[in-house]
């Protein structure tokens, strides 16, 4: 819609509140990068990327809703932004509650052997079959052993 203005002419349609599209792209960004993040040890054991990822994306899409709601005769996105910010807050609510709470709850092992506390002999099949016991790898110094507990 176009008003006359001394001449001039005033383009009165609305924006695309590009902020809000790009903060919802930023969320999702966070969630489904996970398991490919999860991939390496630096963004496995602490994930700082997604939650970078969630900033950004929180950052932007409260400058879109902002932007939509101080000037809605200009900026598209009042309803349209809330509703993708509460979709990301609801996001970032199940991340955090799966990462920090859920996966945290490895269960205790009682009988897991303690640092510096001698290993049990035992034998395990290496990779072509054959069965290899501590015994048979240990050298007059000893042996490293090392225990990864997974949760699977």
């Amino acid at each position: 819609m176009d008003f006359a203005d001394g001449g001039g002419k005033i383009d009165m349609r609305r924006r695309w509140n590009w902020r809000l599209w790009v903060g919802c792209v930023f969320f999702l960004l966070g969630v489904f990068s996970y398991p490919f993040l999860a991939r390496f040890p630096v963004t496995r054991d602490f994930p700082w990327v997604n939650l970078l990822l969630f900033c950004a994306g929180g950052i932007l899409l409260t400058f879109g809703l902002v932007r939509a709601y101080a000037e809605p005769q200009i900026y598209r996105g009042k309803i349209f932004g809330s509703a993708l910010a509460a979709i990301g807050v609801f996001f970032v609510s199940l991340f955090a509650y799966e990462i920090f709470y859920v996966l945290r709850q490895v269960p205790r092992s009682a009988h897991a052997p303690r640092v510096g506390e001698k290993a049990p002999d035992f034998a395990l099949p290496d990779q072509t079959g054959k069965r290899v016991s501590l015994h048979d790898l240990t050298s007059p110094r000893g042996a490293v052993l090392i225990f990864y507990r997974g949760h699977w």
